[in-house]
């Protein structure tokens, strides 16, 4: 596509999103139009900002390109994501983002100040937070400290919110699809945010799950229903959240070798103490204090969450009421997707500070007729707008454990 017929196409989109998106209430057409100009930056100001793009100024590398930290004309910091030229993610990708990102806002998302488009170069622009993502901290013996067990159930409780916001309260329902460690940034009080809605799925209308032949994710995060049949739902970001929430507790990765071959997986293992009455066991020993009540729930919780029956997995709403009330009995967990964790076949992701991968699972229960709060009732095979959005290939990746 020819760099005008790029930008007429992106600015259409974007001029659409403002109508009918967060900044439409209280404005009218004109008003709309003119802030759906102002989020282009010019190529030359980011260059300015980042110093012409500088490793010193970069904050990682992830599966599409690098993030820079830069600074604005008026003082304000940003980070910007720069897509590599033969990046795997196009402009259906790249507009998909944008457009996502505009519809929503809410305080445990990231926020997206802008977007570039010149020449070769597609960027997005966001706010920047100086505390990285939480893998940065969590999987640090030294850093980990800085998290004790107040921050941590914040955090747990935080990405909550900003799941169910995507899944039950947004303009249109949103999938994430790659949920993990290193996509939960910090900001300046360690409150997380949701970021890198490259792989994002929007879910016109009434629509619940739909079968797709191109799975993205990361290693050790994905539900086996996605991972080995391509059915997508919200119980896929559910079984995300849950492993999410298990590494939070234990302050370890979803898969480390190094703890020896009984200890490898971290949801098998958390489930096998769980059979025994000794889920405390895989807390963080680093943590000096804990409420022992509260990471007994979010052991609990992270092991509904990652069950290998779709519809016995919580909704977002249901996880929300467990972690916000002091009176809720949690449902005894059954037993998790722990089969086939460790698979050959993976895809690179994009993430704003770090490389990832996927792992392929396996799950025996993929019945699309439930209840109807387990957000699983209908399949819709086929929709071309879902299908159009946000795939990539399934590709040859190393392995890196956990991320």
């Amino acid at each position: 596509m020819h760099l005008m017929g790029f930008l007429s196409n992106l600015r259409a989109c974007l001029e659409g999103t403002f109508k009918g998106g967060r900044h439409a209430a209280g404005s009218d057409a004109e008003a709309n139009a003119a802030d759906s100009y102002d989020l282009f930056f010019e190529l030359r100001t980011l260059q300015i900002a980042t110093n012409f793009f500088s490793d010193l100024n970069q904050l990682g590398h992830g599966g599409f390109g690098p993030v820079f930290k830069g600074l604005m004309p008026n003082g304000q910091e940003v980070a910007v994501k720069k897509l590599s030229v033969d990046s795997r993610q196009g402009l259906r990708e790249f507009i998909n983002e944008v457009k996502l990102l505009l519809k929503i806002q809410h305080k445990n998302l990231v926020t997206l100040l802008g977007c570039c488009a010149e020449g070769p170069e597609k960027m997005l622009v966001y706010e920047y937070l100086p505390n990285k993502s939480l893998d940065y901290f969590l999987f640090d013996k030294m850093k980990s400290a800085s998290l004790d067990w107040t921050m941590r159930f914040r955090i747990v409780t935080g990405v909550a919110r900003g799941l169910l916001y995507l899944h039950e309260e947004a303009p249109e329902r949103i999938i994430h699809r790659d949920i993990k460690a290193s996509n939960i940034l910090l900001d300046e009080q360690l409150n997380p945010k949701i970021s890198d809605f490259g792989l994002a799925r929007l879910f016109p209308g009434e629509d619940t799950h739909v079968n797709t032949f191109r799975i993205s994710g990361t290693h050790g995060y994905m539900a086996p229903e996605y991972a080995m049949h391509g059915y997508l739902s919200v119980k896929t970001d559910v079984f995300s959240f849950g492993v999410l929430v298990l590494e939070i507790v234990s302050g370890r990765k979803n898969h480390d070798s190094r703890h020896g071959a009984e200890k490898a997986d971290l949801l098998s293992y958390t489930w096998t103490l769980y059979q025994d009455r000794k889920a405390l066991e895989v807390v963080d020993s680093s943590l000096i204090k804990c409420n022992r009540d509260e990471a007994a729930m979010c052991i609990q919780l992270g092991l509904l969450c990652c069950q290998q029956s779709i519809a016995d997995r919580p909704d977002m709403n249901s996880v929300h009421l467990m972690l916000s009330s002091e009176s809720f009995t949690l449902p005894k967990p059954g037993k998790p997707a722990i089969q086939g964790r460790i698979g050959r076949w993976t895809t690179t992701s994009t993430t704003a500070f770090t490389n990832t991968n996927t792992n392929t699972n396996t799950n025996t229960n993929t019945n699309a007729s439930s209840s109807s709060n387990t957000g699983i009732s209908k399949i819709s095979g086929g929709n071309s707008f879902v299908e159009d959005y946000s795939r990539n290939s399934i590709s040859y990746s190393s392995i890196d454990e956990g991320r």
